[in-house]
């Protein structure tokens, strides 16, 4: 026992106590409250003790490692004169030897004068590429922040490489702080390198995709050097689905006039199956599901086929059947156009109308832009109707063009942007009926206001239009209707259609829907939604003429989940005899619109 004591002793002194507490502190009274922010958030001292931690030699290492880090805070905000000093129990860090362990570490004092701040005396870099834009802080009389500098070489260089020199990279810069006089001189020079042309392409990674097919999706340009032909080489072969990840990498050096690439790629599996199951009071029970081929034909062709069944024990007419399937070929004639095949059959049997349908279509999808989106095709449709006009049958022949605008800032969640979609779809009648067209234009635009863009204002339109044709020359499935989760919240779903008198009703040759939605931000991940939305549905192929308005109004609640919000809307018709008397209730992921 008299051994056992000394040992006891000497191992209390060697590891350190986990009950002892620091006291970590900084002192910088002449620095601003940003400045004491940024100092605050590059101190890994000051971290640890938010973190509870409690090893004294952690924190003799962190002080010591919080001389460059705060002094690169203090960098970042153009002071080049200050001066810093780190106190463990009264001791300098950086004289404290980090290998000798310490029983305990009571105070940690983080001691900074940041001194006056510098601005940009001399800004030069050179040379510069025609058209380069350059950051307007890395001027003469700015605040000499050091992000600003680095900013500003990094544009010189993309300078170079929007204009065809990939191999561009800065070749020296020299930095001096003028004390007396309270400036900094910088000067960078950029070596452009050769202007280049793309050159050999190199597939690596794929196994069950065509080399080939990688190549034409890619679409790669023969011509110079454009880093966003990268960008949207890699977005076109992401958004096949046949690839979980997809890199162009640069060669390190030019062959001859020309740059090597490399496409790297990971291949997705093939197959996929899924299931889904979903309930509303609204529409009752929905069972869907899928088979989907990503790679069907090896040139990363997407098959799939979906069946759903929906009305079940719901509220919105019978029982609902769909089965289809589509083809869908990437870099089709040019790599921003892709092919696509879509058949289907379907029964709708909705309040207002008996609908049964087959049709198939085929199109290009045209990519003009990242978010500029054109689609045209020709396609058959053959059905019977059963509604308030009569039994009928149709047989048409259309050719659909849409374009779609998406400059949202997220689909699921936009918070600032826009989006507009317009489709045009001329049809032919085969069997006597009149022909003619129908349009849809769905717009939508979403400010951000208040503090930290807390509150979101959403708005959004809808209209459409039959034009040279009578509602029974139509599939009773062209024709609008008013009422439910897509159109006016709060009114029962399809509820305004065209009244024929007697009982009758049948959908509109017009129609024109608003939403307007009021989102605030209660914390990171819950809002607040009030909500007003209203509908007309008429029986002239012009909106606002021969037909009836109605309205709904409510409150709803937003979880984000990260990868979209939950939604769950509260509504009641806002006008009609129903008015404030009747609850109606929508659940599902995603913003309303």
């Amino acid at each position: 026992m008299r051994k056992l004591i000394p040992i006891l002793a000497l191992m209390s002194w060697v590891i350190p106590s986990g009950s002892s507490s620091q006291d970590v502190r900084l002192d910088a009274p002449q620095a601003d409250e940003e400045l004491q922010t940024i100092l605050t958030a590059a101190s890994l001292t000051l971290a640890l003790e938010r973190d509870g931690a409690d090893a004294p030699q952690d924190y003799v290492a962190a002080a010591r490692a919080d001389y460059r880090r705060l002094l690169t805070g203090l960098y970042a905000e153009g002071f080049y004169g200050g001066t810093i000093s780190i106190f463990i129990d009264g001791i300098e860090a950086s004289g404290i030897d980090p290998l000798v362990p310490r029983g305990s570490v009571k105070t940690v004092v983080l001691s900074v004068t940041p001194g006056p701040r510098f601005t940009f005396g001399r800004a030069d870099i050179e040379p510069l590429a025609r058209a380069t834009q350059m950051p307007e802080a890395f001027t003469t009389g700015n605040t000499a922040r050091s992000d600003d500098i680095s900013d500003a070489a990094s544009a010189a260089v993309v300078g170079w490489r929007n204009a065809g020199h990939p191999l561009a990279q800065t070749d020296g810069q020299t930095i001096t702080a003028r004390h007396d006089d309270e400036k900094l001189d910088v000067a960078i020079v950029i070596a452009p390198g050769p202007e280049l042309r793309f050159g050999n392409v190199v597939v690596t990674g794929n196994g069950a995709v065509r080399t080939d097919r990688v190549r034409d999706i890619a679409g790669l340009p023969t011509g110079t050097f454009d880093p966003d032909a990268i960008v949207r080489a890699e977005a076109n072969l992401r958004r096949t689905g046949a690839f979980t990840a997809a890199a162009l990498i640069e060669g390190d050096a030019a062959v001859g006039s020309t740059l090597p690439m490399t496409i790297a790629v990971v291949e997705q599996t093939s197959r996929r199956i899924g299931a889904g199951v979903e309930y509303s009071t609204v529409s009752g029970l929905t069972l869907s599901g899928y088979w989907l081929h990503r790679n069907l034909l090896g040139g990363a062709e997407r098959f799939r086929v979906d069946g759903e069944i929906t009305g079940l024990s719901g509220g919105t007419g019978g029982i609902d059947y769909s089965l289809g399937a589509s083809y869908l070929r990437p870099a089709t004639f040019r790599q921003d156009t892709d092919l696509y095949i879509n058949t289907n059959i379907a029964q709708l049997d909705e309040p207002s109308f008996f609908e049964r349908d087959a049709s198939i279509e085929a199109g290009i999808v045209r990519r003009i832009y990242d978010d500029v989106i054109l689609e045209y095709g020709l396609g058959y449709t053959v059905g019977e109707v059963s509604d308030d006009l009569g039994d009928r049958t149709y047989s048409l022949i259309y050719a659909p063009l849409e374009g779609t605008v998406d400059r949202r800032n997220d689909a699921l969640n936009p918070t600032f942007g826009y989006y507009a979609d317009l489709l045009v779809a001329p049809f032919l009648s085969l069997n006597g009926a009149d022909s003619g067209a129908r349009i849809y234009g769905d717009g939508r635009i979403y400010r951000s206001i208040g503090q930290d863009d807390r509150v979101t204002l959403a708005l959004r339109g809808q209209i459409g239009s039959i034009l040279g044709a009578d509602a029974a020359d139509v599939p009773a499935s062209y024709l609008f209707y008013s009422g439910g989760g897509g159109t006016v919240r709060g009114q029962p779903y399809q509820s305004l259609a065209v009244d024929l008198g007697g009982g009758n009703e049948i959908g509109g040759t017009s129609f024109f829907g608003a939403q307007f939605e009021a989102r605030v931000d209660i914390t990171d991940s819950i809002g607040v939604v009030g909500f007003y939305d209203t509908g007309f549905v008429g029986a002239d192929a012009i909106p606002f003429e021969n037909g009836d308005w109605h309205a709904g109004a409510g409150l709803g609640l937003r979880y984000d989940t990260g990868i979209g919000p939950i939604r769950l809307d509260v509504a009641t018709p806002a006008s009609g005899d129903e008015a404030g008397e009747r609850i109606e209730v929508y659940i599902g992921i995603g913003q309303s619109f």
